[in-house]
């Protein structure tokens, strides 16, 4: 993040709640720091031209979609003084982006904070991170019973005070029993109709509840990839609750033994095994695609980088073996190489191109 703050006048920290932003950017010693949830800070941005004008070094504004009026002023002041850079901090992305996409062209780099990752607790510690989930206060309650409590007045905070201070007035019990509707889902195909005909709502309600939970980082949608293969392609995005805690929560999972004998064991291990790569590639989330015909042949991740095709699977299983399927999408898509997450201990080959490789070995 250091990099972006010297690159650009603006950088934009984004990041669910509760996910540490506000602690990372107490540690960059900022000269100036402003909290739109401080009702002091609120008042000197009565008058934001006169608070922000003329300060020096690094400006920090912490909340800032809540004063989405700030971006014209921002671009106004960086243009004016080459030598000011302001951080500053969000938890709905969607709109901020577009906020400040708008006002600040060329001026704004991005980055994004999803909580802890393996590197940040250690190898050891990785099923306690999978269970919990990457939220620091959930990760570090003294108890498993202490951190589903914490999550779950969590999630009651984030329907009951967050959604509405953005503006948006769906019923806290409404979206909750939507967002549990959706971890039915996490690891699948989303079908609109089915998820409506559910809830007896349109389907175009249904997009708007997932756009919402998706711009406030509780869900991550992911495209399919259209390569014209000659085959019926699956053409639905994919869905998972991006937080493997939130989600184990939502499906009233509490412990490592709960959790191993559910149901959704497997769909648990790929969503979270998905965002530990997904941080690992470094890529945008709208360059990561999934792959799936109708036949039945799919890969759950696959992106493009340098001129070439990449791809993963994610097996919780002692020791993946090659598929029919991962034969397919090699061959398909062309692929440079295949590789299977899993949750075991040592790398192997299971071909010329496609290899079984431990979760606790990718570099996050």
């Amino acid at each position: 993040m250091r990099k972006l703050i010297r690159l650009f006048p603006v950088t934009a920290l984004l990041g669910p709640r509760q996910c540490g932003k506000t602690t990372l950017a107490h540690q960059l010693e900022a000269g100036s720091y402003f909290d739109m949830e401080n009702p002091r800070d609120w008042a000197r941005m009565e008058n934001p031209q006169g608070a922000l004008e003329g300060l020096k070094g690094l400006v920090v504004i912490d909340e800032i979609q809540r004063k989405p009026e700030l971006f014209p002023l921002l671009r106004f002041i960086v243009d004016d003084d080459p030598g000011v850079r302001f951080l500053i901090l969000g938890s709905a992305s969607l709109r901020l982006v577009k906020e400040s996409s708008e006002s600040l062209a060329g001026r704004i780099g991005y980055y994004h904070l999803g909580g802890f990752r393996l590197s940040d607790v250690g190898r050891k510690s990785m099923r306690k991170l999978w269970l919990r989930g990457g939220l620091p206060d959930s990760y570090t309650a003294r108890s498993d019973g202490d951190s589903g409590l914490w999550r779950e007045n969590f999630v009651a905070g984030f329907l009951e005070r967050d959604i509405p201070q953005l503006g948006i007035s769906i019923p806290a019990r409404s979206l909750r029993r939507f967002w549990i509707m959706l971890s039915h889902y996490h690891g699948q195909i989303v079908n609109y109709s089915e998820i409506g005909r559910s809830l007896g709502v349109s389907d175009s309600t249904v997009r708007r509840y997932i756009d919402i939970l998706e711009g406030t980082f509780m869900v991550r949608t992911v495209l399919p990839w259209y390569a014209n293969v000659g085959k019926r392609l699956v053409k639905r995005p994919k869905l998972y609750i991006r937080d493997s805690g939130i989600f184990h929560s939502l499906q009233s999972v509490g412990t490592m033994d709960d959790l191993l004998s559910h149901n959704k064991l497997g769909a648990s291990w790929e969503g979270f095994a998905f965002e530990s790569v997904a941080g690992s590639i470094g890529k945008r989330s709208e360059d990561l695609f999934f792959w799936s015909t109708h036949s039945g042949a799919e890969l759950d991740l696959f992106w493009r980088e340098h001129g070439k095709n990449w791809g993963v699977e994610f097996k919780y299983l002692d020791a993946p073996v090659m598929t029919k399927s991962m034969s397919i999408s090699i061959k398909d898509l062309g692929l440079e190489k295949l590789w299977v997450i899993y949750p075991g201990d040592r790398s192997y080959l299971l071909g010329k191109k496609a290899a079984d490789v431990p979760l606790k070995e990718i570099p996050v």
